[in-house]
């Protein structure tokens, strides 16, 4: 299916690895323009330097979970020319028992997973309103609605996001802009898998041994897929949703969780 994204201009933030990254290479394929975001200027020149031959990939380097850092990458894809699509998918995840939580953990994953989209949205959806077209994505979690007090700090930012991403698709009535968040599956990302090869070692197992356990007797054992997602069955929904095909979906929070979610709505 065409997408009809020829022309477009998007930046997906955190997208040198992983989802983001997989992201950016399905809207590429499409035929958008596309600026990627990491913190590591190595990573996102190398990542450009991969893209380079799909299209139109440009690349800058800033720190999100800071305001100078949000300024920079927006002040960088202002001088490239406006922004049609904007994905927030930069964010960090850790497994912590609640009361071993800090408050600096509690900060700076908020710092990261919702500031940076709070930041970036507030600095680019103004052009896209006046322009009369733009989507909006954040990147949110199974997570989302099925928190982990494991994972609490993380679970409150994905929430957290579904909650501003109807917010400001309140601001887009009869305009063609659209925002929403994606709920997605437990993805083996490079995150995930440098997680459970320390997790493997400490419990003196496998990688492959946790994976199974996960699913037969963990969180994942409510998936409905029962394997971890690959990034790019993520980046195809995502990809949609950027899409003109996708304007009737607004102010929503779709799954794309492989049924980790017992829920009807």
């Amino acid at each position: 299916m065409d997408l009809n994204l020829s022309g477009k201009r998007a930046l997906v933030t955190g997208s040198t690895l992983g989802i983001g990254r997989a992201i950016a290479e399905a809207l590429l394929a499409e035929g958008a323009s596309v600026t990627i975001n990491g913190r590591d200027p190595g990573r996102v020149d190398q990542a450009v330097a991969d893209m380079a031959a799909g299209g139109d990939v440009s690349g800058c380097a800033a720190d999100l979970s800071t305001a100078d850092g949000a300024a920079k990458l927006n002040d960088f894809v202002r001088r490239q020319g406006p922004v049609d699509i904007l994905v927030n998918n930069a964010g960090t995840f850790t497994v912590k028992e609640f009361f071993d939580i800090e408050d600096d953990d509690w900060q700076a994953m908020f710092d990261l997973n919702v500031m940076s989209g709070v930041r970036l949205s507030r600095a680019l959806m103004p052009d896209m309103l006046a322009r009369g077209w733009g989507r909006i994505i954040f990147i949110g979690s199974d997570q989302s609605s099925k928190p982990n007090p494991s994972m609490s700090h993380y679970a409150m930012t994905k929430t957290a996001l579904v909650s501003i991403a109807r917010s400001l698709a309140e601001l887009t009535r009869d305009s063609g802009v659209t925002v929403n968040t994606v709920q997605v599956a437990p993805t083996w990302t490079d995150g995930v898998d440098a997680f459970m090869h320390q997790m493997a070692e400490i419990e003196g197992t496998t990688p492959e041994e946790m994976s199974k356990a996960y699913f037969a007797e963990g969180e994942g054992r409510t998936s409905l897929l029962q394997r971890w997602a690959e990034p790019a069955e993520i980046a195809n929904v995502v990809a949609f949703l950027c899409s003109p095909r996708a304007a009737a979906i607004n102010g929503s929070a779709p799954r794309a969780d492989g049924g980790m979610v017992r829920a009807l709505f």
